[in-house]
């Protein structure tokens, strides 16, 4: 039996002492936890309000006078929140001025078009079709162009020729056989794979449009998902969006069977001891359960406020351009320029040794005593490494899960480091990651078979997408960004460990230890898939990551690598080997080397050597263990599969 108020007091009693919510309790507050679980608690609103004044009144912190939404401390670029504040504000029923300032500023950002080398890339979907951005100036995603669509629609703007133009971009970035993901369809010629999440927004952002065909196939993918997942997210989301589509075929005879399997994932997360509370879950359980009585985010026919006029003007509803990118004082642009030099000053003086080391162990199998191998190995990197008495945080990489393929660090490598890291008598060992391309990790942590490790090993995992965050200095400047927002996970860390899998990238070249470090910044600073560090160069990100939080130690999972058109789509690779260090860069240049790729082209890597991050000559890493010669196995990339193309159609 479903008890709605054992939820809604849990919510209550887990916001922060003046209000508002964080993703987990006792974290800093964040709009995107407490505009849901204020949409959670207004289901039962006499009985909650001291909650929900307390909650108003730290949105009203994070109000600007530009109609924006933002908390103290947030990334200033980060926009996607305000369209969850003005979906409350309308659910609430704020006075009218209030959420039409909020409304106009959401209708002034525009997603920014591709530059003509990216557009180039991309074949697959309309670039003419401009949604909402995760950040400002930055490119149009589903999730964001969904909320905003949705909100706008709520608030009574779904006429207005911005949010019309936002269906039509989902619709057309859709699959046609079901769902959407963050980005595009197809990658260099691969198609990529709907999410649930997403696809659940998207539906939600697009009732009453059932008779496009890719609404309808998105109906059928997300019941199929829905019916077969055991992740609470997942199926809160896909209940609720569900139950907006019920003249779809199966969707009302599956609701009932929903609540059962969301109950019964509830449960089971809860007793998953490496998992903290999460308000957003607590939230979504809450309104995912009551949709019989009252679905919060079913758009009901809304007065029409704002239309598009024929000649493009706009009626009774002022919509100034945001500004783009506000000119600094010049007192700033001077400081700014100052810390830009002292930088630079402090990487010329920065003095990297002559000469590292690096360890090559065979490992035949994950079946193999893989912490003794790892304990052998440490040996030559205790003295520099010390694991004794300190906080040492795992980074496997984890990206996606598919059953078929290798793309993550195997969890039979992470239960070896976790081991390795107890036996020498660390105070508290952490794994953590931010994956780029899906937001519930907790559901890649299950599927992926890590879940199993962090509980037999009695270990936390943290979610660095929604975790705390610093505004630290840029030390490499290499992006043209002035400063990063780091985990704080990752940069509170006595030690960081990286732990990457022996993958080849289909831009990068080869992803490793050094790529690995894209999983430590936040999504809700930099949105998915964390686009914008891409397009301020893949290469340059790496860099300017690796330069502001150095790793301590790698330890690379090449037992099973991937070749070819990696990081996700490419084929397994045995190469029976594991890698250690406490050079990152030196680590890497090895690992291209166990690959027969000449380290050198590997722009990230040369680039890094050149900032003084570390080693790159094979002459200047002492090679310990086993020599590459013994090891190194040649692994196909993208370039060879794209000559391999062109032969045959010559």
């Amino acid at each position: 039996m479903h008890d709605l108020r054992l939820h809604l007091e849990k919510i209550a009693s887990q916001a922060a002492a003046d209000g508002g919510w964080g993703y987990s309790p006792g974290q800093a507050v964040h709009l995107e936890p407490t505009c849901l679980a204020l949409l959670a608690l207004s289901l039962e609103g006499e009985q909650f309000k001291p909650a929900l004044e307390q909650g108003r009144i730290a949105l009203q912190k994070a109000a600007n006078p530009d109609g924006s939404f933002r908390m103290p401390g947030d990334r200033e670029e980060a926009i996607w929140p305000t369209a969850l504040v003005l979906f409350w504000q309308v659910t609430a029923a704020y006075p009218g001025e209030e959420t039409q300032k909020t409304a106009a500023r959401l209708l002034s950002w525009h997603g920014r078009k591709p530059a003509e080398g990216q557009a180039a890339e991309v074949h697959d979907i309309d670039l003419g079709l401009i949604g909402w951005p995760w950040a400002e100036h930055n490119f149009s995603w589903a999730e964001p162009t969904s909320w905003a669509c949705l909100a706008l629609r709520r608030a009574g703007f779904g006429e207005h020729a911005r949010v019309q133009e936002g269906l039509r971009m989902l619709i057309d970035r859709a699959f046609e056989d079901g769902g959407i993901n963050y980005g595009n369809r197809v990658v260099l010629g691969k198609r990529t794979e709907p999410i649930p999440g997403p696809t659940s927004l998207m539906l939600l952002a697009l009732q009453g449009h059932d008779q496009e065909p890719r609404v309808a196939a998105a109906v059928a993918y997300l019941l199929k998902e829905a019916l077969a997942s055991e992740d609470v997210e997942h199926l809160c989301w896909a209940k609720l969006a569900l139950d907006c589509h019920q003249r779809q075929p199966g969707v009302r005879e599956a609701l009932p069977v929903l609540d059962g399997r969301i109950l019964a994932a509830y449960e089971k997360r809860a007793a998953t001891a490496w998992l903290r509370p999460a308000i957003v879950r607590e939230a979504l359980t809450a309104l995912a359960l009551t949709t019989q009585k009252r679905n919060i985010f079913r758009l009901e026919a809304a007065p029409v406020q704002q239309k598009a006029a024929g000649n493009g003007a706009q009626i009774n509803l002022k919509i100034s351009a945001p500004p783009a990118a506000p000119r600094k004082p010049w007192t700033q642009r001077l400081a700014s320029a100052f810390r830009g030099l002292t930088i630079e000053a402090v990487g010329r003086l920065r003095q990297t040794p002559p000469q590292t080391a690096v360890h090559i162990a065979k490992a035949a199998d994950y079946n193999a005593n893989l912490a003794d191998i790892l304990q052998r190995q440490y040996e030559s990197f205790r003295e520099r490494v010390p694991l004794s008495g300190k906080r040492v945080v795992l980074k496997p990489n984890i990206v996606e899960y598919h059953r078929d393929k290798v793309i993550n660090t195997n969890p039979h490598v992470v239960a070896a480091a976790i081991e390795l890291c107890q036996r020498e008598g660390a105070a508290e060992v952490i794994v953590a990651e931010g994956p780029g391309h899906w937001r519930n990790v907790e559901h890649l942590v299950q599927a992926s078979g890590l879940g199993d490790v962090l509980r037999h090993y009695k270990v936390s995992f943290k979610d660095l997408n929604h975790d705390e965050f610093l505004k630290h200095p840029n030390l490499g400047r290499l992006t043209g960004l002035e400063s990063l927002f780091l985990s704080r996970t990752v940069a509170s860390a006595d030690v960081l460990i990286s732990m990457p899998k022996v993958k080849t990238h289909h831009w990068a070249g080869a992803t490793l230890s050094l790529k690995n470090l894209f999983g430590t910044l936040p999504g809700i600073c930099y949105g998915w898939p964390k686009n914008e560090l891409h397009w301020r160069g893949i290469d340059n990100s790496i860099i300017d990551i690796a330069l502001t939080r150095t790793p301590d130690l790698a330890i690379v999972d090449g037992i099973i690598g991937m070749e070819g058109d990696g990081p996700i789509n490419g084929t397994p690779k045995p190469l029976g080997a594991l890698i250690m260090g406490n050079d990152l860069l030196a680590v890497d240049a090895t690992c291209c080397r166990l690959m027969e790729l000449d380290p050198e082209r590997i722009k990230y890597l040369f680039l890094g050597y050149q900032k003084k991050l570390g080693l790159l000559r094979e002459a200047e890493i002492q090679q310990l263990g086993e020599s590459i010669a013994a090891v190194a196995q040649p692994f196909e990339t993208m370039e060879y599969f794209q000559e391999l193309r062109l032969a045959k159609s010559a």
